[in-house]
């Protein structure tokens, strides 16, 4: 599915306004992790990728891996927004009898291609689906979104040591750079910096972009796509909290549901 008439931007406020009513009502989740990396989605699912919402198992679509899994409200609204499933569901998050469960879950939720929640496993999961794909003479990519904080797990490396050694072209991963983790700046918790430099020794070609700019993305999606013979990654400049002022770059709304007042104040912002 390929959609230029939707106004991305429009959308993505949209978004955010499920996502936070979703935690909101759950009265738990992960918000400013799901707020920054809205505009990756939304130009994945609407512009980008090859997939059919009527027909969420169609052999040949492209496949998301959502590696920071905890981000479960992005990827839920948007696949409701483009038609997996209908926007009502959003509402049963993390709730008894509800397909959407706190992280991505395959077996109930359409459209989710992989259950992921404990970091660092993602991409072992993308180089898999990569290597199937290639035996099988398959054309479909895979798309591995992955956080800031999670590369700080060897996996992460090992897992990009594999891809590179067996030229795994298909792979686009792409870093959700904002730059927190939940016990605060990635620099300080430990630092992934020269983080371009790494990825390029490892044998990645490396693409940069604002995450938050829908037309420097896709151009970024563009330019990996064309690259052969090597995995790609995008590394996306992003905020967290991204879209309500006084969640931007703030920690702690890593993991914690607004207060009523907060929520008043985030709605009129994403109005």
């Amino acid at each position: 599915m390929k959609s230029e008439e939707i106004d991305l931007n429009e959308k993505g406020k949209v978004i955010r306004r499920h996502i936070l009513e979703m935690i909101s009502q759950a009265e738990s989740g992960h918000p400013g992790g799901s707020m920054s990396v809205i505009e990756i989605l939304t130009v994945l699912y609407f512009r980008f990728m090859d997939h059919k919402p009527d027909d969420p198992d169609w052999e040949g679509r492209d496949r998301v891996v959502l590696c920071k899994g905890h981000a479960a409200p992005a990827l839920y609204s948007v696949l409701a927004e483009v038609g997996y499933f209908p926007v009502s569901e959003l509402s049963g998050l993390r709730k008894l009898d509800s397909m959407l469960e706190g992280h991505p879950c395959r077996r109930s939720v359409p459209g989710v291609d992989v259950s992921t929640g404990s970091l660092g496993q993602g991409l072992s999961i993308a180089c898999g689906m990569a290597a199937s794909a290639k035996i099988s003479n398959n054309s479909h990519r895979i798309f591995a979104i992955m956080g800031d904080g999670e590369v700080q797990e060897g996996q992460v490396w090992e897992a990009a040591m594999a891809a590179s050694h067996y030229k795994l072209d298909n792979i686009i991963a792409i870093l959700d750079r904002n730059c927190l983790q939940i016990d605060g700046p990635t620099e300080s918790v430990m630092g992934i910096e020269p983080i371009v430099d790494k990825w390029l020794s490892f044998g990645w070609e490396v693409v940069t972009c604002d995450g938050h700019n829908t037309e420097e993305v896709h151009e970024a999606l563009k330019r990996a796509d064309k690259i052969t013979g090597k995995p790609k990654i995008i590394i996306a400049k992003t905020v967290k909290g991204k879209g309500v002022s006084f969640m931007e770059n703030v920690k702690e709304f890593h993991g914690r549901s607004l207060t009523p007042d907060e929520m008043v104040c985030a709605m009129k912002e994403l109005e």
